[in-house]
């Protein structure tokens, strides 16, 4: 009888993967509630652990595993639902000293040496400055937050006021949730007094942007591998994701022997992760960014291109309570890129590519996925988890055997993708 896996949060582009499993038969994949439930408007974490646990309770058959890619709040419902349903997870404890901005940097403060300096903010100080430990430039950001939402880069205390300014008349999406997710658990008492929408300011590294990926099986860590994080040439929004990485192999040692340190340092087990980097290559200085309790669905396609296996094989292995498979090399393209094509200015969509303009471009570029991110007669401004500078249009895989040619294939098909999009 095949496993039933339920994925929080199921999408076209992680059906198309899972089906990709060379033992795909083995699995019955259940999608338990749509991104869109997941992670619009104000996010009810009650609400929703209890609309999912209704749909698992109604099923009828075995429950063999409870998964999911996404940030908040799916990470931390997946130990949640795992426990009640005695499955296989990582611990909610571990999970939220990861996720939990502040909480996390006091921990590689005491693991590490990699990180930049930070502190929190009072949010309703409308004189709010740096602590004195730090200077600007520097990135204010919710201590919880997902796809770099609500994160702006600051370089004066008038910038800074008026970003918490503009946080404090914005709807507040995370941190009740957030909330919730800390009144479950035995928080250290210098943490417990931080509410869930808590600000926090942390000095702007710079260099080179990094992630690398792997999970963690019987208190072991393993490392996948790691990809390129690369931003627009004039902005700090992404512009693509490529791998492998092309950072120098003795940076790339380092990137793997600090995350070991800080993965068992801060008792995650039991699941996949991904951990966030800057290298500066004049200053040689390496800063941890943030680290992730789950892999990567935007990398998903990236690595079953050159390792021949999708990342999303050892988030299930690790549900049925296996050692995962890891792959290396065994792809059919030396590089593979995600490009996040995007516009830096609201507007009104009135065109976007038709199913079929897409299809022919998949077709006649192997390896090629196009996925929209808008549709006709929306306001791009009323997408949901956006970065704080610019709105997505479409995402865009393209592989090679050089980067060059991932760079010109991207190019085609952005020239051939017709957006019609009315200035706002």
């Amino acid at each position: 009888m095949p496993y039933n896996i339920f994925i929080l949060g199921l999408d076209a582009l992680g059906v198309a993967e899972l089906a990709t499993l060379p033992d795909a038969h083995d699995y019955k994949f259940y999608g338990l509630m749509t991104i869109k439930e997941l992670q619009s408007g104000t996010i009810d974490l009650k609400a929703l652990l209890d609309k999912a646990q209704e749909r698992l309770d109604t099923f009828d058959g075995s429950i063999d595993g409870i998964v999911g890619y996404w940030d908040f709040p799916v990470s931390m419902m997946i130990p949640i639902l795992c426990k009640r349903y005695g499955l296989p997870s990582k611990d909610l404890l571990a999970t939220v000293k990861c996720e939990h901005k502040y909480w996390s940097r006091l921990e590689q403060q005491r693991l590490i040496d990699e990180y930049p300096k930070f502190g929190l903010l009072d949010m309703h100080d409308p004189a709010a400055t740096l602590p004195e430990h730090m200077s600007y430039p520097a990135w204010a950001k919710p201590i919880k937050s997902f796809s770099s939402e609500g994160a702006y880069r600051v370089t004066s205390d008038g910038e800074l006021q008026a970003v918490l300014a503009k946080r404090r008349e914005s709807p507040e999406r995370v941190g009740p949730a957030f909330d919730h997710i800390l009144a479950r658990l035995d928080l250290p008492e210098d943490i417990a007094g931080i509410p869930g929408n808590a600000y926090m300011v942390e000095e702007a590294a710079v260099g080179h942007q990094c992630t690398i990926e792997g999970y963690c099986h019987n208190n072991e860590v393993h490392l996948t591998g790691i990809v390129d994080s690369l931003p627009y040439e004039n902005a700090p929004s992404f512009l693509r994701y490529r791998y492998p990485s092309q950072l120098p192999l003795e940076v790339q040692q380092r990137i793997r022997s600090v995350t070991r340190t800080v993965i068992v340092g801060l008792g995650l087990n039991h699941t996949t992760f991904n951990v966030e980097y800057f290298w500066d290559p004049e200053t040689d200085d390496l800063n941890l960014l943030e680290v992730n309790t789950r892999h990567s669905q935007s990398h998903a396609p990236l690595f079953r291109y050159v390792d021949g296996l999708t990342n999303h094989a050892q988030m299930i292995d690790l549900a049925l309570g296996r050692e995962p498979r890891q792959p290396v090399d065994q792809g059919y393209f030396a590089t593979a890129s995600k490009w996040m094509h995007r516009r830096f200015s609201d507007g009104i969509v009135h065109r976007v590519p038709t199913p079929d303009e897409i299809a022919d471009l998949e077709q006649r570029y192997p390896g090629t996925i196009i996925k929209l991110e808008v549709e006709e007669g929306q306001r791009l401004s009323d997408n949901f988890g956006q970065d704080s500078y610019s709105y997505m249009l479409s995402t865009v895989y393209t592989t090679g055997q050089s980067d060059e040619e991932t760079i010109d294939l991207y190019n085609t098909c952005i020239k051939s993708l017709k957006f019609d999009i009315e200035d706002v």
